[in-house]
This record gives C-alpha cells, sequence and structure tokens, in this order.
C-alpha cells in the first residue's frame, strides 16, 4: 500500500513515519483487543481481572484500532486528530501505571507484567506518532 503524503507544505518523510505509527498502534491494539474478547474466560484466572473487563477493554482496543486504520488510511491526516491520539496513548500509559497500584491486591503477577508492558508498547507508539508529527511539520 503506498502511504500518501500530509497536506503540509515541508515533510521530510512525507507523513511516512506518522502512518506506519497509526498502523503498527492499530495492528497491536487491534490484536490485544481480539485475545481479550476471545479469551476472556481464559485470561480472568491467569491475570486477575474480570472476564467483564477483558471483554470491554478489548471491545475497545478493536475499535481504537479500527478507527487507526481509517485515520492512517486518509488522504489528509489532521494533526488535531492525530495528536489527540498522542494524547490518548500517553493517557493510557500513565492509566495503565495507576490501575496496577490500584489493582495491585487483585491482579496476578502476570497480569502486572501485562498491563506495564502494554503500558510500555503503548507509550512507544505514542512517541513514534510524536516523531511523525513533529516530521510532518
Amino acid at each position: 500500500m503506498t502511504a500518501l503524503p500530509l497536506p503540509l507544505a515541508t515533510t521530510s518523510d512525507g507523513g511516512r513515519l506518522l502512518r506506519f505509527a497509526l498502523r503498527l498502534d492499530a495492528a497491536g491494539s487491534g490484536a490485544l483487543g481480539v485475545v481479550g474478547l476471545a479469551a476472556a474466560l481464559l485470561l480472568t484466572d491467569l491475570l486477575g481481572v474480570t472476564a467483564n473487563v477483558l471483554r470491554g477493554t478489548g471491545a475497545f482496543f478493536v475499535a481504537y484500532a479500527v478507527a487507526l486504520v481509517v485515520l492512517a488510511a486518509m488522504r489528509t491526516i489532521s494533526r488535531p486528530a492525530a495528536w489527540t491520539v498522542v494524547v490518548g496513548n500517553l493517557a493510557w500509559s500513565a492509566g495503565s501505571i495507576v490501575a496496577v497500584v490500584a489493582a495491585r491486591e487483585s491482579l496476578t503477577a502476570l497480569g502486572v507484567g501485562v498491563v506495564l508492558v502494554q503500558a510500555a508498547a503503548v507509550a512507544v507508539f505514542a512517541e513514534l506518532q510524536w516523531m511523525g508529527l513533529r516530521r510532518a511539520r
């Protein structure tokens, strides 16, 4: 698939990094969402999270992934929309750390690890998206 450039006068990479970062975020979010939806009952005891939380989070991740795919495929990527994704990802990462602290009694060691690893991955997505936005000035 050919990435279409952002409609800005000067870009050092034609918006390729931003599009790549959005698609990478979509792939990771979508995969985690599908796993949460499909295996919620199996993961409950392993992670220390209720099946309803896993299903709700999974559904959110799938919907979020679809939105990212749509955004990345747009001929013109809205800078405010891209910044919303960056800020949302940073908030999600911070919120995940707060969730680990708040749920430390119920989460298993594996659950803590999964939440912290996904928080780190989301922070990396935010960094890549931010770098993509900077290059697309």
